[in-house]
């Protein structure tokens, strides 16, 4: 089955891909490989969610924000690629996660943004991930994520 056609099955549409707040794009091919920026959870142009975690965002809600990020971070991808079916495989994610000094489940939290890939793309959808602790990210944002994905030929 296809990525595109998981995605439907899923009801998920790839959003828009975010402009960027600064000197950067979204996602940069080399050959057969992308590497995106960080993406936030935005939907339509806000974030899903705002805070830090062990304050004021918990767990789920951050890791739904992980699962947004992703699905964004996968709308870049796609964008350079061609679409997403073009995608061959998740090589690595990295999810930032905002919180107190004391938070300690950042791999909780970047289990959504690995599920979702998962979900999309089966297989090709399991990689490597770092998932790591931050004082702060843009915008309050609570989580961030990163993806390097493979193509099915050059860019």
């Amino acid at each position: 089955m296809t990525a595109a056609r998981r995605l439907s099955e899923l009801g998920l549409t790839l959003p828009s891909v975010a402009t960027p707040i600064g000197s950067y794009q979204p996602a940069v091919a080399v050959g057969d490989m992308v590497y995106t920026s960080g993406q936030l959870p935005m939907i339509e142009g806000k974030l899903s969610v705002v805070g830090k975690l062990g304050a004021d965002v918990t767990v789920e809600d951050a890791a739904a924000a992980a699962r947004t990020a992703a699905l964004n971070a996968v709308a870049a991808v796609a964008g350079i690629a061609g679409g997403i079916d073009a995608i061959a495989k998740i090589v690595k994610i990295t999810v930032f996660v905002s919180g107190t000094p004391d938070f300690d489940a950042q791999p909780k939290v970047a289990n959504g943004a690995s599920d979702l890939l998962g979900e999309i793309f089966g297989t090709d959808g399991v990689h490597a991930r770092s998932a790591v602790g931050v004082s702060s990210l843009p915008l309050n944002s609570p989580v961030e994520v990163e993806i390097i994905a493979q193509l099915s030929g050059p860019a």
